[in-house]
Protein backbone atom coordinates (compact mmCIF):
# COMPACT_ATOMS: atom_id res chain seq x y z
CA UNK A 1 0.00 0.00 0.00
CA UNK A 2 1.45 2.95 -0.74
CA UNK A 3 2.35 5.65 2.17
CA UNK A 4 2.56 9.38 2.02
CA UNK A 5 3.98 12.02 4.49
CA UNK A 6 1.25 14.02 4.33
CA UNK A 7 -1.64 12.65 2.25
CA UNK A 8 -3.83 15.84 2.20
CA UNK A 9 -1.50 17.55 -0.09
CA UNK A 10 -0.29 14.49 -2.00
CA UNK A 11 -3.91 14.10 -3.08
CA UNK A 12 -5.47 17.35 -2.99
CA UNK A 13 -8.13 17.78 -5.81
CA UNK A 14 -6.03 19.86 -8.90
CA UNK A 15 -9.09 22.43 -8.23
CA UNK A 16 -7.98 22.70 -4.37
CA UNK A 17 -4.25 23.13 -5.31
CA UNK A 18 -5.00 25.85 -7.47
CA UNK A 19 -7.00 27.55 -4.91
CA UNK A 20 -3.49 27.02 -2.89
CA UNK A 21 -1.39 28.10 -5.15
CA UNK A 22 -3.32 31.07 -6.29
CA UNK A 23 -3.76 32.10 -2.44
CA UNK A 24 0.40 32.24 -1.43
CA UNK A 25 1.31 33.10 -5.04
CA UNK A 26 -0.44 36.42 -4.50
CA UNK A 27 0.98 36.45 -0.85
CA UNK A 28 4.41 35.57 -2.08
CA UNK A 29 4.09 38.28 -4.94
CA UNK A 30 3.78 41.24 -2.63
CA UNK A 31 6.22 40.05 -0.13
CA UNK A 32 8.61 40.03 -2.91
CA UNK A 33 7.85 43.78 -4.62
CA UNK A 34 8.20 45.50 -1.14
CA UNK A 35 11.74 43.65 0.46
CA UNK A 36 13.36 43.07 -2.64
CA UNK A 37 14.21 45.87 -4.53
CA UNK A 38 16.42 44.11 -7.24
CA UNK A 39 13.08 42.31 -7.88
CA UNK A 40 11.09 45.61 -7.31
CA UNK A 41 12.93 46.99 -10.07
CA UNK A 42 12.60 43.85 -12.74
CA UNK A 43 8.95 44.56 -12.21
CA UNK A 44 8.94 47.91 -12.62
CA UNK A 45 10.82 47.78 -15.58
CA UNK A 46 8.01 45.59 -17.57
CA UNK A 47 5.19 47.92 -16.34
CA UNK A 48 4.05 45.09 -13.98
CA UNK A 49 2.94 45.59 -10.17
CA UNK A 50 1.50 43.35 -7.32
CA UNK A 51 -2.11 43.70 -7.61
CA UNK A 52 -1.93 42.81 -11.22
CA UNK A 53 -1.25 38.93 -10.02
CA UNK A 54 -4.55 37.25 -9.26
CA UNK A 55 -3.17 33.89 -9.28
CA UNK A 56 -1.29 31.58 -11.22
CA UNK A 57 -2.58 32.09 -14.71
CA UNK A 58 -1.05 35.48 -14.08
CA UNK A 59 2.40 34.25 -13.75
CA UNK A 60 3.57 35.25 -16.61
CA UNK A 61 3.40 38.77 -16.69
CA UNK A 62 5.78 38.72 -14.29
CA UNK A 63 9.49 38.57 -15.41
CA UNK A 64 11.94 35.65 -15.11
CA UNK A 65 15.39 35.44 -12.74
CA UNK A 66 18.41 34.03 -13.95
CA UNK A 67 21.35 33.08 -12.35
CA UNK A 68 23.07 35.82 -14.00
CA UNK A 69 20.71 37.71 -11.89
CA UNK A 70 21.59 35.91 -8.79
CA UNK A 71 25.12 36.73 -9.49
CA UNK A 72 24.53 40.24 -9.92
CA UNK A 73 22.46 40.61 -6.98
CA UNK A 74 25.13 38.60 -4.93
CA UNK A 75 25.02 38.40 -1.68
CA UNK A 76 22.35 40.30 0.06
CA UNK A 77 20.48 41.75 -2.87
CA UNK A 78 17.84 39.04 -3.27
CA UNK A 79 17.13 38.54 0.61
CA UNK A 80 13.55 39.65 1.46
CA UNK A 81 14.14 39.39 5.24
CA UNK A 82 16.15 40.95 7.97
CA UNK A 83 19.65 39.02 7.80
CA UNK A 84 18.55 38.43 11.85
CA UNK A 85 15.60 36.39 10.91
CA UNK A 86 18.27 33.84 8.90
CA UNK A 87 19.47 30.64 10.31
CA UNK A 88 21.61 29.29 7.42
CA UNK A 89 23.01 29.61 4.40
CA UNK A 90 23.92 27.24 1.20
CA UNK A 91 25.85 27.46 -1.62
CA UNK A 92 25.92 26.29 -5.22
CA UNK A 93 29.37 24.58 -6.52
CA UNK A 94 29.49 26.83 -9.44
CA UNK A 95 32.66 27.04 -10.94
CA UNK A 96 32.72 30.17 -12.46
CA UNK A 97 31.83 33.92 -11.43
CA UNK A 98 30.86 34.45 -8.03
CA UNK A 99 28.56 32.03 -6.41
CA UNK A 100 25.08 31.62 -5.43
CA UNK A 101 24.06 32.09 -1.94
CA UNK A 102 20.92 30.92 -0.66
CA UNK A 103 19.28 31.95 2.65
CA UNK A 104 17.04 30.15 4.70
CA UNK A 105 14.77 31.17 7.72
CA UNK A 106 13.56 28.17 10.42
CA UNK A 107 10.34 28.20 8.36
CA UNK A 108 12.26 27.92 4.95
CA UNK A 109 14.25 24.58 6.68
CA UNK A 110 11.25 23.28 8.21
CA UNK A 111 9.06 23.85 4.64
CA UNK A 112 12.78 22.09 3.06
CA UNK A 113 12.85 19.01 5.48
CA UNK A 114 9.02 18.28 5.12
CA UNK A 115 9.79 18.10 1.39
CA UNK A 116 12.56 15.48 1.55
CA UNK A 117 10.60 13.47 4.32
CA UNK A 118 7.76 13.48 1.30
CA UNK A 119 10.53 11.77 -0.88
CA UNK A 120 11.96 9.29 1.96
CA UNK A 121 8.34 8.50 2.62
CA UNK A 122 7.85 7.65 -0.94
CA UNK A 123 10.71 5.38 -1.60
CA UNK A 124 9.63 3.35 1.78
CA UNK A 125 11.27 4.72 4.27
CA UNK A 126 9.36 4.92 8.14
CA UNK A 127 10.77 5.11 11.35
CA UNK A 128 11.96 1.73 11.58
CA UNK A 129 15.00 2.36 8.50
CA UNK A 130 18.22 3.47 8.91
CA UNK A 131 19.27 6.23 6.67
CA UNK A 132 22.55 6.23 5.56
CA UNK A 133 23.78 9.98 3.85
CA UNK A 134 26.81 9.67 1.81
CA UNK A 135 25.80 13.21 -0.17
CA UNK A 136 28.76 16.03 0.67
CA UNK A 137 27.75 18.36 3.45
CA UNK A 138 28.74 21.81 3.88
CA UNK A 139 27.41 24.63 1.97
CA UNK A 140 26.19 21.61 -0.61
CA UNK A 141 22.43 21.10 0.09
CA UNK A 142 22.52 17.65 -0.45
CA UNK A 143 23.74 16.55 2.67
CA UNK A 144 21.59 18.58 4.86
CA UNK A 145 18.69 18.22 2.60
CA UNK A 146 18.64 14.68 2.72
CA UNK A 147 19.69 14.83 6.57
CA UNK A 148 16.88 17.11 7.84
CA UNK A 149 14.29 14.89 6.12
CA UNK A 150 15.49 12.12 7.63
CA UNK A 151 15.20 12.87 10.78
CA UNK A 152 11.71 14.34 10.42
CA UNK A 153 10.46 10.69 9.09
CA UNK A 154 12.54 9.62 12.25
CA UNK A 155 14.71 7.38 10.43
CA UNK A 156 18.11 6.31 12.43
CA UNK A 157 20.26 8.99 10.28
CA UNK A 158 24.09 8.30 9.63
CA UNK A 159 25.35 11.89 8.07
CA UNK A 160 28.50 9.52 6.31
CA UNK A 161 29.10 12.72 3.63
CA UNK A 162 30.76 11.49 0.86
CA UNK A 163 34.11 9.34 0.30
CA UNK A 164 35.90 6.86 1.98
CA UNK A 165 33.92 4.02 0.21
CA UNK A 166 34.81 0.79 2.49
CA UNK A 167 33.92 2.71 5.25
CA UNK A 168 30.87 2.99 4.23
CA UNK A 169 30.40 -0.38 3.43
CA UNK A 170 31.54 -1.28 6.72
CA UNK A 171 28.88 1.10 8.08
CA UNK A 172 26.34 -0.16 5.62
CA UNK A 173 27.01 -3.67 7.19
CA UNK A 174 27.52 -2.78 10.93
CA UNK A 175 24.97 -0.80 10.87
CA UNK A 176 22.43 -2.54 8.73
CA UNK A 177 21.37 0.80 6.59
CA UNK A 178 18.35 -0.06 4.18
CA UNK A 179 18.26 3.41 2.22
CA UNK A 180 21.23 5.03 0.42
CA UNK A 181 21.40 8.86 -0.02
CA UNK A 182 24.05 9.68 -2.60
CA UNK A 183 24.74 11.02 -6.27
CA UNK A 184 24.04 8.32 -9.07
CA UNK A 185 27.77 8.26 -9.82
CA UNK A 186 29.02 7.71 -6.16
CA UNK A 187 26.11 5.17 -5.90
CA UNK A 188 27.32 3.11 -9.25
CA UNK A 189 31.19 3.86 -7.59
CA UNK A 190 29.86 2.01 -4.38
CA UNK A 191 28.29 -1.24 -6.03
CA UNK A 192 31.90 -1.54 -8.06
CA UNK A 193 33.76 -1.52 -4.78
CA UNK A 194 31.23 -3.72 -2.74
CA UNK A 195 31.83 -6.26 -5.32
CA UNK A 196 35.90 -5.41 -5.73
CA UNK A 197 35.32 -6.43 -1.98
CA UNK A 198 34.36 -9.73 -2.75
CA UNK A 199 30.61 -8.81 -1.63
CA UNK A 200 26.95 -9.11 -3.27
CA UNK A 201 23.75 -7.07 -2.19
CA UNK A 202 22.90 -10.04 -0.47
CA UNK A 203 25.80 -9.06 1.79
CA UNK A 204 23.66 -5.72 2.88
CA UNK A 205 20.30 -4.71 3.76
CA UNK A 206 19.77 -1.62 1.61
CA UNK A 207 16.77 -2.05 0.13
CA UNK A 208 16.13 1.23 -1.69
CA UNK A 209 18.74 4.19 -3.10
CA UNK A 210 17.69 8.22 -3.36
CA UNK A 211 20.15 9.72 -5.65
CA UNK A 212 19.98 12.95 -7.51
CA UNK A 213 22.10 16.27 -8.30
CA UNK A 214 23.44 15.18 -11.32
CA UNK A 215 21.77 13.86 -14.60
CA UNK A 216 21.73 9.91 -15.04
CA UNK A 217 19.76 7.64 -17.70
CA UNK A 218 17.35 4.73 -17.14
CA UNK A 219 20.09 2.97 -17.89
CA UNK A 220 22.45 3.83 -15.43
CA UNK A 221 19.51 3.26 -12.62
CA UNK A 222 19.48 -0.47 -13.70
CA UNK A 223 22.88 -0.84 -13.30
CA UNK A 224 22.68 0.84 -9.78
CA UNK A 225 19.80 -1.25 -8.65
CA UNK A 226 21.52 -4.91 -9.87
CA UNK A 227 24.83 -4.09 -8.31
CA UNK A 228 23.52 -2.85 -5.08
CA UNK A 229 20.22 -4.83 -4.97
CA UNK A 230 17.65 -2.04 -4.28
CA UNK A 231 14.96 0.09 -6.40
CA UNK A 232 16.83 3.39 -6.87
CA UNK A 233 14.29 6.64 -6.76
CA UNK A 234 15.23 10.17 -8.43
CA UNK A 235 15.12 13.41 -6.18
CA UNK A 236 15.42 16.48 -7.83
CA UNK A 237 16.01 20.03 -6.54
CA UNK A 238 18.31 23.13 -7.29
CA UNK A 239 20.15 25.15 -4.41
CA UNK A 240 18.21 28.46 -5.38
CA UNK A 241 14.76 27.23 -4.74
CA UNK A 242 15.78 25.23 -0.90
CA UNK A 243 18.17 22.04 -2.41
CA UNK A 244 16.31 18.43 -2.93
CA UNK A 245 12.98 17.24 -2.81
CA UNK A 246 11.89 20.06 -4.92
CA UNK A 247 10.54 17.14 -6.33
CA UNK A 248 10.92 13.18 -6.01
CA UNK A 249 9.95 10.11 -7.62
CA UNK A 250 6.77 7.39 -5.86
CA UNK A 251 7.20 3.98 -6.81
CA UNK A 252 5.42 4.09 -9.97
CA UNK A 253 8.62 5.51 -11.53
CA UNK A 254 7.19 7.71 -14.11
CA UNK A 255 8.52 10.82 -13.62
CA UNK A 256 8.68 13.15 -9.82
CA UNK A 257 6.18 14.70 -8.12
CA UNK A 258 6.90 18.15 -8.15
CA UNK A 259 5.75 19.22 -4.18
CA UNK A 260 3.94 22.18 -5.92
CA UNK A 261 2.01 23.45 -2.76
CA UNK A 262 5.82 24.90 -2.57
CA UNK A 263 6.98 25.28 -6.13
CA UNK A 264 4.85 26.35 -9.08
CA UNK A 265 6.46 24.67 -12.24
CA UNK A 266 6.06 25.97 -16.00
CA UNK A 267 7.46 24.68 -19.06
CA UNK A 268 9.16 27.47 -21.24
CA UNK A 269 10.55 28.06 -24.85
CA UNK A 270 13.78 28.45 -23.87
CA UNK A 271 14.71 30.88 -26.93
CA UNK A 272 11.16 32.72 -26.95
CA UNK A 273 10.04 32.18 -23.09
CA UNK A 274 6.55 31.48 -24.03
CA UNK A 275 4.67 28.53 -21.89
CA UNK A 276 4.59 25.54 -23.52
CA UNK A 277 1.73 22.59 -22.68
CA UNK A 278 2.05 19.75 -20.92
CA UNK A 279 4.07 16.78 -23.28
CA UNK A 280 6.74 19.28 -25.06
CA UNK A 281 9.82 19.33 -24.39
CA UNK A 282 11.57 22.41 -23.00
CA UNK A 283 13.00 24.93 -20.15
CA UNK A 284 11.77 24.45 -16.50
CA UNK A 285 10.89 27.20 -14.71
CA UNK A 286 10.30 27.67 -10.72
CA UNK A 287 8.25 29.81 -8.83
CA UNK A 288 8.44 29.48 -4.66
CA UNK A 289 5.49 30.98 -3.02
CA UNK A 290 6.17 29.72 0.87
CA UNK A 291 10.21 30.50 0.84
CA UNK A 292 10.21 33.65 3.23
CA UNK A 293 14.41 34.45 2.94
CA UNK A 294 15.33 33.64 -0.97
CA UNK A 295 12.25 33.58 -2.70
CA UNK A 296 12.70 32.74 -6.60
CA UNK A 297 10.10 34.32 -8.58
CA UNK A 298 9.80 32.88 -12.08
CA UNK A 299 13.53 30.92 -11.81
CA UNK A 300 14.77 29.31 -14.88
CA UNK A 301 16.99 26.51 -14.14
CA UNK A 302 17.72 25.70 -17.58
CA UNK A 303 17.42 22.07 -17.06
CA UNK A 304 15.06 20.59 -20.18
CA UNK A 305 11.77 18.40 -19.27
CA UNK A 306 8.11 17.21 -19.52
CA UNK A 307 5.68 18.15 -17.45
CA UNK A 308 2.20 16.53 -17.31
CA UNK A 309 -0.82 16.28 -14.74
CA UNK A 310 -3.26 14.06 -13.90
CA UNK A 311 -3.39 11.30 -11.38
CA UNK A 312 -0.35 8.70 -11.18
CA UNK A 313 -1.17 5.43 -10.28
CA UNK A 314 0.48 6.20 -6.34
CA UNK A 315 -2.75 8.14 -6.37
CA UNK A 316 -0.75 11.41 -5.50
CA UNK A 317 -2.06 14.30 -7.91
CA UNK A 318 1.06 16.48 -7.89
CA UNK A 319 2.15 17.24 -11.37
CA UNK A 320 4.91 15.14 -12.55
CA UNK A 321 8.02 15.98 -14.02
CA UNK A 322 10.28 13.74 -16.69
CA UNK A 323 14.20 13.34 -15.52
CA UNK A 324 15.64 16.46 -16.96
CA UNK A 325 16.41 15.57 -20.45
CA UNK A 326 19.45 17.26 -20.43
CA UNK A 327 20.55 21.40 -19.68
CA UNK A 328 19.71 23.94 -22.24
CA UNK A 329 23.24 25.53 -20.87
CA UNK A 330 25.47 22.14 -20.42
CA UNK A 331 24.19 20.79 -23.96
CA UNK A 332 27.26 20.99 -26.13
CA UNK A 333 27.06 22.26 -30.15
CA UNK A 334 29.53 20.57 -32.11
CA UNK A 335 29.53 20.62 -35.23
CA UNK A 336 26.19 22.15 -35.84
CA UNK A 337 24.90 19.13 -33.83
CA UNK A 338 23.56 19.66 -30.77
CA UNK A 339 24.74 16.91 -28.14
CA UNK A 340 24.08 15.65 -24.25
CA UNK A 341 26.09 13.89 -22.31
CA UNK A 342 23.58 11.53 -21.24
CA UNK A 343 22.93 10.48 -24.82
CA UNK A 344 26.40 9.27 -24.43
CA UNK A 345 25.52 7.11 -21.43
CA UNK A 346 23.12 5.42 -23.04
CA UNK A 347 25.31 4.03 -25.69
CA UNK A 348 27.78 2.95 -23.30
CA UNK A 349 25.50 1.04 -20.61
CA UNK A 350 23.83 -0.39 -23.82
CA UNK A 351 27.10 -1.42 -25.25
CA UNK A 352 27.75 -2.97 -21.91
CA UNK A 353 30.34 -0.78 -20.50
CA UNK A 354 30.25 1.15 -16.98
CA UNK A 355 28.91 4.64 -17.17
CA UNK A 356 32.79 5.98 -16.58
CA UNK A 357 33.27 8.53 -19.30
CA UNK A 358 35.07 11.82 -20.15
CA UNK A 359 34.18 14.09 -23.11
CA UNK A 360 36.73 16.64 -24.38
CA UNK A 361 35.46 18.76 -27.02
CA UNK A 362 38.24 21.43 -28.52
CA UNK A 363 38.21 23.16 -32.01
CA UNK A 364 41.45 22.06 -34.16
CA UNK A 365 41.77 24.74 -36.87
CA UNK A 366 38.61 26.08 -36.61
CA UNK A 367 37.10 22.35 -36.78
CA UNK A 368 34.96 20.86 -33.55
CA UNK A 369 36.66 17.55 -32.12
CA UNK A 370 34.53 15.02 -30.20
CA UNK A 371 37.21 12.82 -27.78
CA UNK A 372 35.22 10.39 -25.31
CA UNK A 373 37.86 7.97 -23.12
CA UNK A 374 35.34 5.11 -22.06
CA UNK A 375 36.56 2.80 -19.14
CA UNK A 376 36.46 -0.84 -20.15
CA UNK A 377 35.35 -3.45 -17.34
CA UNK A 378 37.97 -6.44 -16.83
CA UNK A 379 36.62 -8.71 -19.12
CA UNK A 380 36.79 -6.31 -21.59
CA UNK A 381 40.74 -5.66 -21.56
CA UNK A 382 42.37 -7.21 -24.74
CA UNK A 383 46.12 -7.02 -25.00
CA UNK A 384 45.61 -7.40 -28.44
CA UNK A 385 45.75 -4.01 -30.45
CA UNK A 386 43.53 -5.19 -33.36
CA UNK A 387 40.76 -6.19 -30.74
CA UNK A 388 40.84 -2.85 -28.96
CA UNK A 389 40.40 -1.39 -32.29
CA UNK A 390 37.60 -3.24 -33.37
CA UNK A 391 35.82 -2.18 -30.16
CA UNK A 392 36.60 1.26 -30.41
CA UNK A 393 35.22 1.45 -33.95
CA UNK A 394 31.63 -0.27 -33.24
CA UNK A 395 31.36 2.01 -29.88
CA UNK A 396 32.15 5.07 -32.54
CA UNK A 397 29.48 3.62 -34.77
CA UNK A 398 26.89 3.30 -32.41
CA UNK A 399 27.28 6.86 -30.52
CA UNK A 400 27.58 8.11 -34.38
CA UNK A 401 23.84 6.89 -34.86
CA UNK A 402 22.80 8.29 -31.13
CA UNK A 403 24.12 11.71 -31.42
CA UNK A 404 24.76 11.92 -35.62
CA UNK A 405 28.33 13.15 -36.06
CA UNK A 406 31.75 10.68 -35.38
CA UNK A 407 33.38 11.20 -32.23
CA UNK A 408 37.31 9.67 -31.75
CA UNK A 409 36.52 6.78 -28.81
CA UNK A 410 39.71 5.76 -26.59
CA UNK A 411 39.06 2.75 -24.66
CA UNK A 412 41.00 3.25 -21.40
CA UNK A 413 41.89 0.45 -19.03
CA UNK A 414 39.75 0.08 -15.67
CA UNK A 415 40.01 2.34 -13.05
CA UNK A 416 41.77 4.97 -14.80
CA UNK A 417 39.12 7.49 -15.21
CA UNK A 418 39.03 9.49 -11.66
CA UNK A 419 35.83 8.50 -9.49
CA UNK A 420 33.77 11.12 -8.04
CA UNK A 421 32.27 11.34 -4.76
CA UNK A 422 30.63 14.33 -5.25
CA UNK A 423 29.20 15.57 -8.70
CA UNK A 424 30.89 13.53 -11.25
CA UNK A 425 32.76 15.93 -13.89
CA UNK A 426 31.54 14.58 -17.43
CA UNK A 427 33.05 17.07 -19.92
CA UNK A 428 35.73 18.94 -20.42
CA UNK A 429 35.07 21.73 -23.30
CA UNK A 430 38.40 23.39 -24.51
CA UNK A 431 36.75 25.63 -27.00
CA UNK A 432 36.12 28.15 -24.20
CA UNK A 433 39.57 28.74 -23.80
CA UNK A 434 40.01 29.98 -26.57
CA UNK A 435 36.85 32.25 -27.14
Amino acid sequence: MERYWNEEIETMSREDMKKLQDERLVKQVHHVYDNVKYYRDLMDKKGVKPDDIKGVEDLHKLPFLSKADLRDAYPYGLLAVPLSECVRIHSTSGTTGKRVVAFYTQNDVDMWDNCVARAITAAGGTKDDVCQIAYGFGLFTGGAGLNGGSHKVGCLTLPMSSGNTERQIQFMQDLHSTILCCTPSYAAYIGETLHEMGLTPDDIDLKAGIFGAEPWTEEMRLSIEKSLGIKAFDIYGLTETSGPGVAFECCEQTGMHINEDNFIAEIIDPETGENLPDGEVGELVFTSITKEAFPLLRYRTRDLCVLSHGKCKCGRTLVKMTKPKGRSDDMMIIRGVNVFPSQIETVLIAQGYAPNYLIEVDRVNNNDTLDISVEMNPEQFSDKVKDMQKQERALADAMKLMIGINPKVHLVSPKSITRSEGKAVRVIDRRKLHD
